[in-house]
């Protein structure tokens, strides 16, 4: 199994069109074959902060995960949102 999780400080301005574009993903990946999870969680004490908690079969469904085409929306729109990111990436160990 593979995890990723993602941390993201979102712009206070934009916190609802960012919901709209990660939910549809996050949505959309719960569907892929090898997508075991993907939660969005929001910060009690700091609202625009966000975390990205996503499990993947192994390493081959990860990269199919990048290839789909709301990963590609993802891409597009996410930059006008994010002010910072941290991610880790890997085998469960």
């Amino acid at each position: 199994m593979v995890n990723v999780i993602v941390i993201l400080e979102i712009d206070p301005q934009k916190i609802d069109e960012f919901l709209a574009v990660i939910l549809e993903n996050a949505a959309a990946s719960r569907q892929e074959p090898g997508c075991l999870r993907f939660e969005v969680s929001r910060d009690a004490n700091q609202p625009n902060l966000f975390a990205l908690s996503e499990s993947y079969r192994d390493q081959a469904a990860m990269e199919a995960h990048y290839t789909t085409p709301h990963v590609a929306k993802w891409r597009e729109k996410g930059p006008a949102f994010v002010i910072k990111r941290w991610a880790v990436k890997g085998p469960v160990l």
